[in-house]
Formats: C-alpha cells, structure tokens, sequence
C-alpha cells in the first residue's frame, strides 16, 4: 500500500512543532527562559494534540495493510521500550523530574489498547475517544496519596517529570484520530485527491522518519546549547 503524503506531511509538520516546542523546553529548564510561557504551554499542547491525532489515523492505514494483532504488538511494545530506555537515561541525568509515562510510553500503550477498536465500527472508537477526554478532565483535579496510577493520570501534588502524556485523556486524542482514519480512510483507500505539492517533500522527508528524529533530538539540542551558551 502506498504512502499517503498528506499523512507523512502532517506528521512532519507536528515533528518541526515539536523540535521548536521542546528547544524552548530545553531553555525553560536548563537556562531559565521564561518569556512567553502560556503560548509556549499551547504551542506544546496543540503540536501534541496534532500529533497523536496522527498516530490514530496512521493506525488505520496500517490494519488496511496488514490486520496480524501481533504486528501491532510486537510495534507498541518496540516503542513502549523506547519509552522505558528515555526513562532510564532521565533518571541518570534529570533523577528529580524524571520521565516516568512520557509520549513514547503513551504511543506504545495506545497501539496496544487502540487494536479492538480497529476491528469495530468508527463510532466505537469516537464514543470511547470523547470518553476518555472526559475522564481525563476529572482525573486532573484528583490528588493522589502516590504517583503508583500516574500511568492513569492520578499523581500527587509534588509530581514533576519533563514529557508526562498519561492514559487519560491522551489516549483519547488516539483514539479520535483513529476514527478519523477509519472515516478518511476507509479500508485504507483515501476518499479525497489532493495535488502533489513538490515544496511539501522536505516536511513530508522528516514525517518519514518522525520516531528516529525524536530519538536523537535532545542530545543534539543540548550539545548545542552546551556549545553556544
């Protein structure tokens, strides 16, 4: 099945969102940039937003091609481990705010639990999507004796990480892209044309190879902050 260039498009612009939201992360946290901080926290917010979104409709076209529920186990266990390697290498260097359910957690588990409702009727998963959304709204006004459930969104009052992308809500914003695919993409045939735009390569080239830039972009970032500051 071929690729789609709207999707590698979109997914490569979220990634320059993300490359520019967490370079200002960086001077938050390092260097004490503080200019800006509610746009910078929407910025964030909306490039995440866009990008599970994306995980969701990319999940689709993924069971169009190939619908073996151990190819999508053995991928969100891949990334899941991913997650738990970030959590490691944090811990060493950043042990006070460590990532302990970041995005890469988040995509690994949503793979996983995201599989049924491929199987089911669109609607299943945008009713369980907006669900999830919800019960994410009332788990951040619960505190927490202890961060055991921070998976699940409940945390202590104290709880500090750098990336924290718990099951509730973000799972829905999955699961929601997910019924997006499913009604764009129906049986991973798009129902719309759109023109090839030849200056959209260069951003569609980055959606491509979105994991592997978001592995390797903080070392380089911090080297160059090291360099330059």
């Amino acid at each position: 099945m071929k690729r789609f260039s709207e999707i590698d498009f979109a997914r490569g612009f979220a990634i320059v969102m993300m490359l520019a939201s967490n370079f200002i992360t960086d001077l938050q946290y390092f260097y004490n940039y503080d200019a800006h901080q509610t746009f910078w926290w929407l910025f964030a917010t909306v490039t995440a937003c866009i990008f599970l979104l994306i995980v969701g409709i990319s999940l689709n076209l993924s069971y169009a091609k190939d619908k073996n529920i151990w190819k999508f186990a053995k991928r969100g266990a891949l990334i899941f481990a991913l997650g738990l390697i970030i959590t490691a290498v944090t811990w060493i260097f950043v042990p006070q705010d460590f990532i302990m359910f970041g995005v890469l957690h988040l995509i690994g588990i949503s793979i996983i639990i995201g599989y049924p409702f491929l199987k089911l009727d669109k609607k299943f998963a945008l009713v369980a999507g907006i669900t999830c959304l919800i019960v994410g709204f009332f788990v951040t006004k619960v505190i927490a004796s202890n961060n055991y459930l921070m998976w699940a969104g409940f945390t202590t009052a104290s709880f500090s990480s750098l990336d924290y992308f718990p099951v509730f809500p973000w799972l829905g914003l999955v699961l929601i892209g997910l019924f997006l695919g499913k009604w764009l993409y129906p049986e991973g045939k798009r129902l719309f044309e759109l023109p090839d735009i030849k200056l959209a390569k260069p951003v569609s080239f980055l959606g491509k190879y979105s994991l592997a830039i978001y592995l390797i972009h903080q070392p380089i970032f911090l080297g160059l902050l090291a360099l330059l500051i």
